[in-house]
Order: C-alpha cells, then sequence, then structure tokens
C-alpha cells in the first residue's frame, strides 16, 4: 500500500490533539511556521493538512489570527453519523466479527436504490455483533461498495470501528444519510445472535451513509436490543 503522505500524518496528530481536548474550543492551534519546524516539513504540506481540517469543519482560519479550533459536533447516539459505538460510550466493550469482510452481488431486494457504479462494482459484505456490558446489543450488517478498497477483505475489523478504518487507510468519511426505523419481532435467527428469550421488539434500523467520495455510500442493517440498554446522546 502507499506510503500515507506528509500532509495527512500531520492532519491525523492535529485531528487527535482537537477531538482529545489538548486543543480546546477557541484556542489557536500552532503557527504555519511552528508546525513546518515540529514536524521537518514544508510549509505548502501544512496548509494542505490545515485545509483538511477546515474542511472537516474543526478549525476556522482567520487572517491576521491563525488557525482557530472549532467545538466538534455532539453526538446523537445511534442516530449520528459517528457510529453505533457512540450511544453507549464507555460502556461499549468489544466487537466480534460474526462474517469477516467478503466480495458479494447486491441482494436483489435492497432497502435503498444503488448507483449505477455501486451495481456494476458489487459489494464488501460483513457482520458485526456489538456487547454491551457483556451482552449481545448491538447486531449489523454492512454493504460497502466494491470501489477503491484495494485489500479491505484482509484486513481485521476485530474491535475497531470500521468508519476509522475507512477514514484512515482510505480517506473515506462519513458525511450524512438517511434511515429508516421501526420496532419488529425478530426472527430466530436475531433471536439466537442476541440471546433474546423474551417476546419483546427489537429496533431495526435502515441506515445509508453518504461519503466524501462520489457514488460511494454505506448501506447498514441494525438490530437493537432495548430489553435493558437505552439510546442516548447530547444534541
Amino acid at each position: 500500500m502507499n506510503a500515507i503522505p506528509q500532509y495527512r500524518k500531520l492532519y491525523e496528530i492535529l485531528r487527535k490533539h482537537i477531538l482529545t481536548g489538548i486543543y480546546e474550543e477557541g484556542s489557536l492551534l500552532p503557527s504555519e511556521n511552528e508546525l513546518c519546524t515540529i514536524h521537518g516539513i514544508t510549509r505548502p504540506t501544512v496548509r494542505q493538512a490545515l485545509d483538511s481540517l477546515v474542511k472537516d469543519g474543526l478549525i476556522l482560519k482567520k487572517q491576521g489570527k491563525g488557525s482557530i479550533v472549532r467545538k466538534p459536533p455532539q453526538n446523537i447516539g445511534i442516530l449520528s453519523i459517528a457510529g453505533t459505538a457512540s450511544a453507549i460510550g464507555v460502556r461499549y466493550l468489544r466487537t466480534d466479527m460474526l462474517k469477516k469482510p467478503e466480495l458479494r452481488g447486491w441482494p436483489e431486494s435492497f432497502a435503498f436504490e444503488l448507483t449505477e457504479l455501486e451495481k456494476e462494482s458489487g459489494c464488501i459484505y460483513l457482520e458485526r455483533l456489538r456487547y454491551v456490558d457483556n451482552l449481545p446489543v448491538f447486531y449489523d450488517i454492512n454493504h460497502l461498495p466494491n470501489i477503491n478498497l484495494p485489500r479491505f477483505t484482509s484486513r481485521s475489523l476485530e474491535n475497531k470501528s470500521l468508519f476509522e478504518e475507512l477514514r484512515k487507510n482510505y480517506q473515506i468519511q462519513i458525511l450524512g444519510g438517511e434511515q429508516q426505523l421501526k420496532a419488529i419481532n425478530p426472527d430466530s435467527h436475531v433471536k439466537k445472535i442476541l440471546k433474546l428469550k423474551s417476546e419483546k421488539p427489537v429496533l431495526y434500523i435502515e441506515r445509508k451513509l453518504i461519503t466524501n467520495k462520489e457514488g460511494f455510500n454505506i448501506y447498514s442493517t441494525i438490530y437493537f436490543n432495548s430489553e435493558k440498554h437505552t439510546i442516548s446522546g447530547i444534541f
């Protein structure tokens, strides 16, 4: 795989420092000259990294002042574009892969309309089971278009964020999307996976997530066991 560009390395460092609170909202990042000196890179490279942060909404550049840190948007639990892990915060423990990424054709019946490019390229299919407090709570099925994802099927996603893997390794970021939610009576397969003993319904979610790559959308089906857990978030 190609080496990570210098601007991307700086972008990842600054992004991490902003999201972890090292640089607080309203504070200034080091100047372009300082970043050049610290990281031993050229000014155009630094500017490219800063432009990426501006595009992500993490900084605001003001003439004569510098790069001002902006507060990242709050997640709204499972309804956010940050992924289902944000819904349960520090209680989120692990993700098990039920089906590792594999190449497939698209299902004949699909919840969302596909682009021509997506149809032509086939999809990468994977299933995950996500645990909260050692109990299976989220069962999700994902379809990713097989478009410019070299060696994705050989990647280990055990206990990793799918969205972070796409962002870091393929520069694919979630911009927004649409979803359909309803309560359903789960079939025997879902009951077995989520270890359901009662006849209570589960929350069924179909999601289409739009990314920064034209014609590339992520499709997820999620079964959420709300018997002992609730979806929460700040907005």
